[in-house]
């Protein structure tokens, strides 16, 4: 019987392979550091657990409508306003189970078969798939490490068709950590008026940038606003990956659109979690700005120290935390009777002879970089590091 093409068509995650081999080895007893965490390492606050027990004891444990309950959307319309200096109504707000379910709602929302979307690379792995599997064509526009990994207007010129329906923008990115000026996204906001072009917007590390401030692209003018999808959500700034809850800020039409879809994949996401997420939503700054600063001396112990690295390179990362590193050096080297032929071998040269995961980039989109997460402790950066600094200094 023949299967799904569309299924087929869907790119299975080679990181899970590095993920797969490094747990194994660990099961055997061998001391793996690894370095592929997408999730701050830090505990989820007391105050967002207890907020949760209560919501248990108050019964809350039902069913909620389809677009999450009205007070976390009132909290997330209220933190947009803050934060990002955006009026929206409730009406136009979808929680759903994460940020990536409201991505691909939001595929789904706006594509019809054959339309393509711009994927400015290195990309987070899952734009391409869900792109895919919303029946979308992902066009993907190059970007480079001495523009810090930043699409430019005239890139998306070049790449931009008559089937193109929108772009996703991702800052901070991952894997990158680039960040994007308020010039650089009011002239991708000018582009998209001008070609009538949605934009995705994935904000979901906002509150974790290290040099420079957030700006979301639909708070210039409302022609843009109109246009624009906000994606966020709680996983990242309060340390909430399990918890599962995104949501998306649209116009009216697409947001209606996202909570029909959503009505008949999911219906809502977790109760439980929505009550826990008004209560973050409305407290703990000072324990981001916590976090903030040790991801930040993080990112300079491991930019440093990676730079004097032999045949190693990076650039500062502006938020997330994430650092990707060039091996152009290594690509095409025959170490110990092994071609590196590209990230994937290297990460696996890696993992075997030193003992470290790390991340291959192929599947972000460039093969001559790995990825390295700093959502583990500085021990663990120190003896990671240090143990690929003595695998590679005498090659």
């Amino acid at each position: 019987m023949k299967l799904s093409e569309k299924a087929r068509s869907i790119s299975p995650s080679l990181t899970l392979d590095i993920t797969a081999n490094a747990n194994k080895m660990r099961s055997l007893g061998i001391d793996v550091i690894g370095f592929g965490a997408g999730e701050p390492d830090f505990d989820t606050p007391d105050y967002i657990k207890k907020a949760a027990i209560e919501a248990i004891e108050k019964g809350y444990t039902k069913y909620t409508p389809t677009s999450g309950i009205i007070e976390l959307k009132e909290a997330i319309v209220s933190k947009l306003k803050n934060d990002n200096n955006l009026s929206y109504e409730t009406s136009q707000i979808v929680v759903s189970n994460g940020a990536k379910q409201s991505i691909y709602n939001t595929l789904c929302a706006i594509l019809n078969p054959g339309d393509e979307v711009l994927i400015p690379s290195p990309y987070w792995l899952s734009y391409p798939e869900m792109v895919k599997l919303a029946n979308g064509v992902p066009i993907f526009v190059e970007t480079d490490e001495r523009n810090n990994f930043k699409v430019t207007v005239e890139q998306l010129e070049e790449a931009i068709s008559d089937r193109t329906k929108a772009i996703i923008i991702n800052s901070p990115n991952n894997p990158t950590g680039a960040v994007y000026n308020e010039t650089e996204l009011k002239n991708i906001a000018d582009f998209a008026v001008k070609h009538n072009i949605f934009i995705i917007s994935d904000e979901i590390y906002e509150k974790l940038i290290y040099d420079g401030r957030h700006i979301s692209i639909a708070s210039f003018n409302d022609e843009i606003k109109n246009l624009t999808i906000i994606i966020n959500g709680m996983s990242k700034a309060y340390s909430m990956t399990g918890w599962r809850i995104g949501y998306s800020a649209s116009n009216k039409e697409i947001a209606n659109l996202i909570s029909n879809i959503q009505s008949h994949m999911t219906s809502n996401p977790n109760t439980i979690a929505q009550y826990a997420s008004v209560k973050a939503l409305s407290t703990g700054y000072d324990i981001i700005e916590n976090m903030v600063n040790e991801f930040k001396k993080r990112r300079d112990y491991i930019v440093e120290r990676i730079n004097k690295i032999n045949g190693l390179t990076c650039i500062k990362p502006q938020g997330a935390f994430y650092v990707i590193v060039n091996i152009s050096k290594y690509i095409g080297m025959n170490i110990s009777g092994k071609i590196i032929n590209g990230s994937v071998d290297f990460a696996n040269f890696v993992l075997e002879k030193a003992k470290v995961a790390v991340i291959p980039c192929l599947p972000f989109g460039n093969d001559n970089y790995i990825r390295l997460s700093y959502a583990t402790s500085i021990k663990n950066i120190e003896e990671g590091l240090n143990r690929i600094e003595n695998l590679l200094k005498n090659i």
